[in-house]
């Protein structure tokens, strides 16, 4: 390793990179029970293209508007209403009455664990809410497989937490 880059500070003989199955998310200020797959943090910047009259030949990049992409949360199908709780803030079944314009949209925490379960990385994703909701999945007598919910979150940004920093590890 002399003449490669330490990829950690703190734990600096480990040389593997976090895995993807240690996890958890939070909002209310609680951890999401049974939660089984988080998709990937994406954003895209367009690009502005533009020449200048008396430079024909040179066109030059600027960023333009960022979009971030939607995030599905799936958990294995149990009687915890957090799922159909947050959805119904949205749209509710009771009638547009019923919708909480006041709660629908919320924080959320998402947390990558290292092996020994200590939290290695932490994301912030902000002014959230659920745009599909799937309660129920495809039923099928002839599978052997976990019944799966998932709901689509909106969101309007997240970012790194940095007052996270690198666990020690034993």
């Amino acid at each position: 390793m002399s003449n490669e880059t330490k990829r950690f500070s703190v734990a600096a003989s480990r040389a593997d990179p976090y895995k993807n199955f240690k996890f958890r998310i939070k909002w209310d200020g609680k951890y999401v029970a049974g939660v089984s797959k988080v998709s990937a943090l994406k954003k895209t910047t367009e690009v502005v293209e533009f020449r200048e009259g008396g430079n024909p030949s040179v066109v030059y990049k600027l960023p333009g508007k960022t979009k971030y992409e939607p995030i599905t949360v799936e958990a294995g199908l149990t009687h915890d209403p957090t799922f159909d709780e947050w959805a119904n803030l949205v749209n509710n079944p009771e009638g547009d009455a019923a919708m909480s314009l006041k709660n629908f949209r919320k924080e959320i925490e998402i947390e990558l664990l290292n092996e020994q379960g200590n939290v290695a990385m932490k994301y912030n994703v902000h002014r959230c809410w659920v745009s599909e909701y799937q309660s129920l999945p495809d039923l099928d007598a002839n599978a052997n497989a976990v019944a799966i919910k998932h709901i689509k979150i909106e969101n309007e940004g997240w970012e790194k937490d940095l007052g996270v920093t690198e666990p020690t590890e034993s």
